[in-house]
């Protein structure tokens, strides 16, 4: 029966002529696995590529979980401190998965030029705060040094600076309004760095400064912050954690994570879980049916094939593993070119950024793509598993084909 096996294999899988009925029908099959799987690697790519990409810069300019005075819940800036003389600070020990936590405080104030005033949200950090979240956003200048005196060097956005028409080492005057509307406090802050982080949130708002401005201004203790950004190792255990965090801090504190501080983006964000299930659905959907198509014009193709077969002893069950095989053999070849496109395509949109997004809907300048073999490979097996799986009903048919009406088809 292997010899028998072998020769219908290479009959079913043998090069179809011009004037056979399957060429074009076999090639439009190997296209739609193709268009389908260079659809399903996009969206999964772009959709993970983007959440990954919005959670990173909403995590640089806020931590994973804050930490806070429970008066400055719902408030943008610090107005009442927190000592830094805490059993958490700067080592978390009781929790575990934690990073790290630096301090910060954040202040309302306005810039004003001789052509116009903005009002902006001036976040003081100290000595211990992690650039390296923030230095992928910096398209100009540096980050300013805070390890010895105070510094009046500031970061600004370029949204910030393009309103105001400021450029690198420009000296901007900064209002800080007093308690209670009693005049305002003057500083003179000169701009060493821009960032730009897409999110217009914070470009709109922040700007980067010297944490002890804050402090002299507000008259606060050397050891007064304004709250606690704390980072975690992994953001899947975001929630976890920030229980975790919220049941081991002092009951005049209060945590957040970012989850529930920037909860309208974080759901945008759940809707990409959605489409992306849509589209691979939809798109298996449709490879599947072009196969089942494919199939059945094979097995009507090759009927008198079917019938020599049965008459030299061939069960059902093998001829119909002859042409899933043929099936699998399709499935693979449209699988080989569909990754190969996508994967160029990621590539290219990875290091050059061909596809341009608008920020003010989407928090990115442009389409982030996040590669990941893992979910690649099980994506082209539970392709090939779902239609070998489906394909087993159309060909059932080969078990009502007869011999003998077979043999004599034409």
């Amino acid at each position: 029966m292997n010899l028998e096996y072998f020769i219908a294999k290479r009959l079913v899988t043998a090069k179809s002529d011009k004037s056979s009925v399957s060429s074009p029908i076999i090639k439009i099959a190997i296209t739609a696995i193709a268009i389908g799987i260079i659809m399903m690697i996009v969206s999964i790519a772009t959709g993970i590529g983007l959440q990954k990409k919005i959670q990173e810069k909403v995590s640089a300019f806020n931590g994973h979980v804050i930490i806070s005075n429970h008066d400055d819940n719902q408030s943008q800036v610090s107005t009442v401190p927190i000592s830094t003389k805490q059993d958490f600070y700067p080592i978390f020990k009781s929790v575990s998965g934690i990073d790290y936590i630096q301090a910060v405080a954040t202040k309302a104030a306005m810039i004003r030029t001789e052509e116009t005033v903005e009002g902006i949200i001036f976040k003081g950090v100290g000595k211990e705060y992690n650039w390296d979240n923030i230095k992928e956003y910096i398209v100009e200048g540096s980050i300013p040094s805070l390890n010895n005196k105070l510094t009046d060097d500031v970061v600004i956005s370029k949204f910030l600076a393009n309103r105001l028409s400021l450029k690198l080492n420009d000296i901007c005057r900064t209002y800080f309004i007093k308690p209670n509307n009693e005049g305002y406090n003057l500083r003179s802050f000169r701009i060493v760095g821009i960032f730009n982080s897409g999110f217009q949130e914070f470009d709109s708002n922040f700007v980067l400064g010297d944490l002890r401005h804050i402090q002299k201004i507000n008259k606060w203790e050397e050891d007064e912050v304004g709250a606690f950004e704390v980072f975690l190792n992994n953001f899947s255990q975001i929630e976890e954690k920030g229980q975790e965090i919220y049941k081991e801090i002092p009951s005049t504190y209060n945590s957040v994570t970012i989850l529930d501080k920037y909860y309208s983006v974080f759901e945008w964000l759940k809707l990409f879980d959605f489409n992306i299930v849509v589209i691979l659905i939809v798109m298996i959907i449709v490879s599947t049916i072009n196969m089942i198509v494919a199939l059945l014009v094979l097995i009507l193709e090759r009927t008198q094939m079917i019938g020599i077969l049965k008459a030299v002893g061939a069960s059902n069950w093998n001829i119909r593993k002859i042409f899933l095989y043929n099936a699998g053999h399709l499935i693979i070849r449209g699988l080989l070119w569909g990754n190969g496109i996508a994967f160029l395509f990621l590539l290219l949109q990875k290091f050059f950024g061909i596809i341009k997004l608008d920020p003010e809907n989407y928090y990115v300048n442009e389409a982030p793509v996040d590669i990941n073999i893992g979910y690649i490979v099980l994506l082209n097996i539970g392709t090939i598993f779902v239609c070998l799986l489906v394909l087993l009903i159309p060909s059932y048919i080969i078990t009502k084909i007869s011999p003998v009406k077979a043999i004599r088809f034409d």
